[in-house]
């Protein structure tokens, strides 16, 4: 399997926009598949996209714990507003 720089896929996904993604893929030797894989990477992750084989995006830098603790965060503010909301319909409530 060949592996491409980030500068290289850089200027495909620049050069499918301007001419289009098969037309790029033909002139620069590539698979078609490959640089549309390329183009999503870099709108999912702008500028941390194509960062080189091996590597991993930032996000993928947490550990399985910090991932969990982030989950268990949002769930707990969720159900803090939930309870916020309660307390005020039931403060309503007691002053008629």
């Amino acid at each position: 399997m060949k592996r491409y720089d980030k500068a290289f896929k850089e200027e495909a996904v620049r050069l499918s926009h301007e001419v289009g993604p098969k037309k790029a893929a033909e002139q620069l030797g590539i698979s078609y598949y490959t640089l549309q894989e390329w183009r999503k990477r870099k709108n999912l992750h702008g500028e941390e996209a194509h960062i080189g084989s091996g590597h991993a995006y930032a996000t993928a830098n947490k550990t399985t714990r910090e991932m969990e603790l982030e989950k268990e965060i949002v769930e707990l503010r969720r159900v803090n507003e939930i309870l916020k909301d309660a307390l005020g319909f039931f403060a309503k409530d007691r002053k008629r």
